[in-house]
């Protein structure tokens, strides 16, 4: 099956901690750049990783952790240093990217239909996305920022309900504030959520029109809520998203993925780079990937940086802004040492 994961467990010699604090970068940033560029979960304690992915970008991520914590070896007494461009090197001479394991004869798109108009995949790493929902009563999608994740979620719910395959769709996320305090903000909880859960509403309204939203809203058919409002409940016949499920706890992951009832079907989206929970919280979709990623009838859809599909120049200036966060953070631990 084209979207199985494999899993993969490596320990780096010999073991030294100041190499592994070089490989690894200031907070973590060199893997977490690894994990966004190649599409694969990376967790590590001390010199023992498990990479989790593709087996394809499996394969070249370890070969890429091999390789960089090779040059981590101090030359003539001097520490070294993996800097952002040995990272990206790293990366483009595995030549992982240029990979396709896919199965020609599944290159054929899979469309989604709105009333609004047809929702077309626009890469490859998108129209297994779409054939993995469609095929899975639980899906998870896992990747940067602008790759679709949501958006053709929310198509497939849609789609789902016009041919009423489903009763009603649900949508949640995990009210977590990314650097603003929630109480600041005016309103009660419902008000306050709101913005938070604004680019669910802003893809339903493009495929319903604003209109049909409100009174789908009005009916309870559609329902738009954060992921403290589930517990407690079984939600059948329903097609239920998660939202940027890297800021739940373990414990709401679990007990999100066991409100799921019959004839129900649930996509999971998130990006295990971008975590807001407080430092030292282990988020619920690593924990998840970790947990599930060998059971049956649940699917995974890694999406890259190069998925992305909004203007070409937002990749470029992730990108640009990724290499100067990692090497201030570089220059600050050096300057601080």
């Amino acid at each position: 099956m084209s979207n199985q994961l494999t899993t993969v467990d490596i320990t780096l010699e010999p073991t030294d901690l100041r190499r592994l604090s070089t490989l690894c970068g200031p907070f973590d940033e060199n893997i977490k750049h690894i994990e966004r560029r190649l599409g694969v979960e990376i967790s590590h304690r001390g010199h023992h990783f498990r990479i989790i992915g593709k087996a394809h970008t499996v394969a070249a991520t370890e070969k890429i952790l091999h390789d960089l914590y090779v040059e981590t070896q101090p030359l003539k007494g001097q520490s070294a240093n993996i800097e952002p461009q040995q990272v990206h090197l790293a990366i483009q001479q595995a030549k992982v990217l240029e990979q396709d394991d896919s199965d020609p004869a599944a290159e054929k798109m899979t469309h989604v239909k709105t009333k609004r108009g047809i929702i077309k995949p626009r890469n490859h790493n998108q129209a297994q996305y779409v054939r993995a929902i469609l095929g899975h009563d639980v899906n998870f999608g896992i990747g940067p920022a602008g790759t679709g994740k949501t958006y053709l979620a929310v198509a497939c719910a849609v789609d789902a309900l016009e041919r009423q395959e489903v009763r009603r769709i649900l949508l949640t996320r995990p009210a977590v504030e990314a650097g603003e305090k929630l109480g600041f903000l005016p309103g009660d909880l419902s008000q306050k959520v709101d913005p938070y859960l604004r680019p669910l509403y802003d893809a339903l309204f493009e495929m319903l029109g604003f209109e049909k939203v409100e009174k789908l809203i009005e009916r309870n058919v559609i329902e738009v809520a954060p992921l403290a409002y589930m517990r407690g409940r079984t939600l059948n016949d329903a097609f239920i998203i998660l939202d940027e499920s890297q800021n739940t706890t373990m414990e709401q992951m679990k007990m999100f993925l066991t409100r799921i009832g019959f004839n129900s079907k649930a996509v999971i989206t998130g990006d295990i780079t971008q975590i807001d929970l407080p430092r030292g919280q282990r988020s619920g979709l690593r924990h998840a990937i970790e947990v599930l990623s060998n059971v049956e009838d649940l699917s995974f859809t890694f999406f890259q940086a190069g998925d992305v599909v909004r203007h070409p120049v937002v990749q470029r200036i992730v990108q640009a802004y990724d290499r100067f966060d990692t090497s201030q953070k570089a220059k600050q631990q050096h300057d601080h040492d």
